[in-house]
């Protein structure tokens, strides 16, 4: 039985050609499957495409939001609160892109607008990633 985090790589693969796989440890590799200009950055753009992709796989029951149910684990329920302006317990499209533009901007601590692969290892960069794959 295929498992639902296989699944979920599975559909945002064949939507990004294939290469949205889980990020691996080499610089190159980890940069591969969202860098989508193959500039060796990863960009806001980027980053938010990424972002919009997974959540329209995350939003099971399409009813545009996500739960922390239908997050998977991304989020720990304080950082759900913390990011959820309307305290419904559920992220809209728009709640869900405000989050990774926070955690791109925390994560890019040369603020040249873009993230390398170094950056991403970073504790504010694992934070964005956990948005974005």
């Amino acid at each position: 039985m295929i498992s639902r985090r296989t699944a979920i790589r599975a559909a945002i693969g064949s939507v990004m050609g294939g290469s949205a796989t889980a990020l691996a440890a080499s610089d190159y590799e980890l940069l591969k499957g969202l860098d989508r200009d193959r500039d060796g950055t990863l960009d806001l753009d980027e980053a938010k495409r990424a972002a919009g992709l997974l959540f329209d796989v995350l939003d099971r029951d399409h009813d545009g939001t996500v739960t922390r149910h239908e997050l998977s684990g991304r989020l720990s329920v304080r950082e759900l609160a913390a990011a959820d302006p309307d305290h419904d317990r559920t992220l809209t499209r728009d709640e869900y892109l405000a989050l990774v533009e926070q955690r791109f901007k925390a994560a890019d601590g040369d603020d040249d607008s873009t993230l390398t692969a170094t950056e991403l290892r970073t504790r504010s960069g694992t934070a964005l990633l956990r948005l974005l794959k």
